[in-house]
């Protein structure tokens, strides 16, 4: 009877954990939606506030060094999750008549236009499977692995990366 007893607690004891442990890897990976202003972190009073009430940081908003410096910092709060964000595709390398490299960038028109958004407002997206762009600036989706990192392309310096699973067309 002892025995059958604890072999039933032992069963039980695994079946909990098994399911503790599942329920934890789906959290992990569970994605985050993110929206541009999550990318620049809160610097209290500054024009970084200003700009995430925006939502987006646009064009000749950060005109001085000392905004663009500002501007720069990045956070580190989304290395390694799977995150999802829209935006707008700037080709930097293809595969065909795909896409493998481009950045995300959060309006139409940055990195064509000087000065480029900070590097907190960029993110450099790589791609396995080639995205069959329609042009320049088309708007997207990207849900993959992020990674806070300094990069530089031909357009602008950039603050994140992306290890996309998925690039899908998007409506704004």
């Amino acid at each position: 009877m002892w025995f059958r007893r604890d072999f039933l607690t032992s069963l039980l004891s695994a079946v909990a954990a098994a399911a503790t442990a599942r329920a934890a890897r789906a959290l992990d990976d569970a994605v985050v939606v993110l929206d541009w202003s999550d990318l620049a972190p809160s610097l209290g009073g500054t024009e970084m506030e200003r700009l995430r009430a925006l939502g987006v940081v646009e064009h000749g908003q950060l005109d001085t060094p000392f905004d663009q410096e500002l501007g720069g910092q990045i956070t580190h709060a989304y290395d390694g999750k799977r995150v999802r964000i829209p935006g707008f595709l700037l080709p930097l390398d293809f595969s065909g008549t795909g896409v493998t490299d481009f950045l995300l960038v959060p309006y139409v028109g940055a990195c064509i236009h000087v000065p480029p958004p900070p590097p907190n407002q960029l993110i450099l997206v790589t791609t396995d499977a080639p995205y069959e762009s329609d042009g320049l600036f088309e708007p997207v989706s990207v849900t993959g692995t992020m990674t806070s990192m300094a990069a530089t392309t031909q357009f602008a310096e950039v603050g994140y990366a992306i290890a996309a699973e998925t690039v899908e067309p998007y409506e704004f």
